[in-house]
């Protein structure tokens, strides 16, 4: 009854989270200028009923939209909408539909609380700045996700799955320079230890090309940005969304599979080392050899398919949470799997 209740609630609001989708999409704003997309979507969360903070953590484009049951405050799940877009290409990478997803998955818990008097809260978390800035990080730092059991989002891309590693990346840049350089490691702990090195090697470039004091040049500085984690997925949490999206008629590769896909990184990742969450792919179809951050994707990610494929994905998490909110030994389990220390 409570699946029910929740996929219904989201397939009433398709048309209108489908108009919100298009909307961002033809306003693509840049990382932390997403003034646009915030305003929007703060209006359509407090026009449905949720306590709406716009600018929330001292972030002028984030914002958290909360509900609370009734029934008492309970475990508390969160979700994530993203809404920034890229240089000159625009919501390649599909945030106008991360944005709705967020939006559909809390729609969907704030209805079972209204029917039933289930303990909960979900909180759905506005992030800005994915692409560049890593919002998410900011908002850890600010004490935003101190106060959730869980974390569920999900992605777009050319391939559904929820076990595809996301990388932990690193970015830094020379004092002068018009590059920008990346270093990745599979893990938190990769990345930590490569750093040093990475570092050594600059050093030693510097002084091999004569960039050295002796000749006139400054000591080599290097600026490191904010450690993007990999994404720690929980298991459980991980497993029952899939469960649920193969009664929508979805199909995954094994996790074997997942685990040697070409992967990306997201700030998402430094939250599953706070808080037990997922960071789950789905696929929009997008034209062959276009992935994510090509002009191909931008084109995808407004078709009625890829739309269709959001809400189906939504329901995946918002089912995943109400799991995890009515069933005690779901919690347990997912809580036991969940381990924060850097691998």
């Amino acid at each position: 009854m409570h699946h029910f209740i929740a996929i219904k609630a989201i397939d009433d609001k398709s048309s209108e989270l489908r108009s919100i989708s298009l909307k961002i999409h033809e306003n693509p704003e840049l990382a932390y200028k997403e003034k646009f997309a915030h305003g929007l979507l703060v209006k359509y969360l407090q026009d449905q009923g949720f306590n709406v903070t716009p600018s929330a953590y001292g972030l002028e484009t984030a914002f958290v939209a909360e509900f609370q049951s009734k029934a008492g405050r309970g475990r508390v799940v969160s979700f994530n909408s993203e809404y920034d877009a890229l240089p000159k290409i625009g919501h390649a990478c599909g945030h106008n539909l991360i944005a709705i997803s967020g939006v559909a998955a809390a729609i969907a818990l704030k209805a079972v609380f209204e029917k039933h008097q289930i303990p909960g809260t979900v909180k759905l978390f506005g992030t800005p700045a994915e692409e560049k800035g890593n919002g998410k990080i900011d908002l850890v730092n600010a004490g935003a996700y101190n106060d959730v059991d869980i974390s569920l989002m999900v992605h777009p891309g050319p391939i559904d799955g929820c076990f595809i590693k996301f990388l932990a990346l690193q970015s830094f840049i020379p004092d002068y320079t018009s590059s920008e350089y990346f270093i990745r490691g599979r893990t938190i702990k990769d990345l930590t230890d490569l750093r040093p090195r990475v570092q050594k090697c600059f050093v030693a470039a510097a002084v091999a090309a004569g960039c050295t004091k002796e000749n006139g040049a400054k000591d080599p500085s290097i600026s490191w940005n904010k450690e993007i984690f990999d994404v720690k997925i929980n298991v459980p949490l991980g497993n029952r969304y899939e469960e649920h999206l193969r009664k929508f008629g979805v199909t995954f590769p094994t996790k074997e599979e997942q685990d040697v896909l070409p992967a990306g990184s997201t700030d998402q990742g430094r939250v599953t080392y706070l808080v037990p969450g997922i960071h789950a792919m789905y696929d929009i179809k997008p034209p062959k050899g276009s992935a994510n951050h090509t002009p191909g994707f931008t084109g995808a990610a407004k078709t009625k398919f890829a739309h269709e494929a959001t809400l189906t994905a939504s329901k995946g998490i918002a089912l995943t949470g109400i799991d995890y909110l009515v069933d005690d030994g779901f919690a347990r389990l997912v809580k036991s799997a969940f381990d924060g220390k850097l691998s």
